[in-house]
């Protein structure tokens, strides 16, 4: 990456981010995770209760938030867009800038409002840290995941309300309806042998990724699901543990790279 192009990513980085925290979606965000997670803390008294009370809100609002707030914000700031396409300017940086700019303030609004609690309470024992780094890192990375998949649909659906419609769509199928599908799945073909093929299925949705990499530092078998009871019983704790953070990465990877590639091609 060349000087001029860090400067783009740089500077678009900026104004997004200003954009970003100037929103007070973002502030809320921030602030109802921080509220329920002290909530929890004090009504538990426990710290891996409170994260295991917590995997609904990482797994369905930390993904829902960065969709409808990528799109919005995409669709927000388009005239700028075009304007920094009307000056010597790489688009690949151009993405890159507008990417950071939406996915770092949603993920540090989540890791503070998650950590506060805990630092306040000095509940950072050693029986909720290793499950305390596996929820922080899973809503992160669910937050770059999503914020790829939101800008990717921003750029490929030109209007407004269709592209929030499509957002939530997506966010339905991956995070509601997939489970439904693995369990269409399994009972369908309960006759034969599922192990690989519902591994498989499960590197396909990020948020089962997500889930399988929290549940496995826990104790809490119950939780688990189907899909993540399948690859704790044929992967172990740490394969599985690997497996899945290897899963997250090409999913963070991949939208993002398809967004460039379409960001690149589309005439503005």
């Amino acid at each position: 990456m060349t000087g001029a192009q860090r400067s783009t990513i740089g500077t678009v980085l900026r104004h997004e981010a200003r954009a970003v925290l100037k929103n007070r979606g973002v502030l809320l965000f921030g602030g109802a995770i921080l509220l329920l997670t002290e909530c929890l803390l004090r009504l538990t008294g426990s710290g891996p209760r409170a994260l295991s009370s917590l995997l609904g809100l990482v797994l369905l609002v930390v993904p829902l938030v960065t969709m409808l707030f990528g799109v919005i914000t995409w669709h927000a700031s388009r005239e700028f867009n075009e304007l920094l396409l009307a000056q010597p300017v790489r688009r690949s940086a151009l993405f890159g800038g507008l990417y950071l700019g939406l996915v770092l303030p949603l993920a540090t609004a989540f890791a503070l409002g998650l950590l506060l609690p805990f630092a306040l309470h000095r509940a950072l024992g050693r029986d909720a840290l290793p499950l305390l780094a596996a929820t922080l890192a899973g809503g992160v990375a669910l937050t770059f995941v999503f914020g790829g998949l939101a800008l990717l649909i921003g750029v490929a659906i030109e209007d407004r309300l269709r592209g929030v419609g499509t957002a939530i769509a997506v966010w339905m199928l991956l995070t509601i309806g997939y489970d439904g599908l693995m369990l269409l799945v399994a009972t369908t073909f309960a006759d034969y042998p599922l192990e690989k093929p519902m591994l498989a299925l499960t590197l396909a949705n990020p948020v089962d990724l997500a889930r399988t990499m929290i549940v496995l530092q826990s104790d809490a078998a119950a939780l688990m699901g189907y899909t993540g009871a399948l690859m704790h019983r044929f992967l172990g704790s740490m394969l599985g543990s690997l497996a899945a953070i290897a899963g997250l990465l090409l999913w963070i990877l991949t939208p993002a790279w398809a967004g460039r590639r379409a960001f690149e091609r589309r005439d503005f």
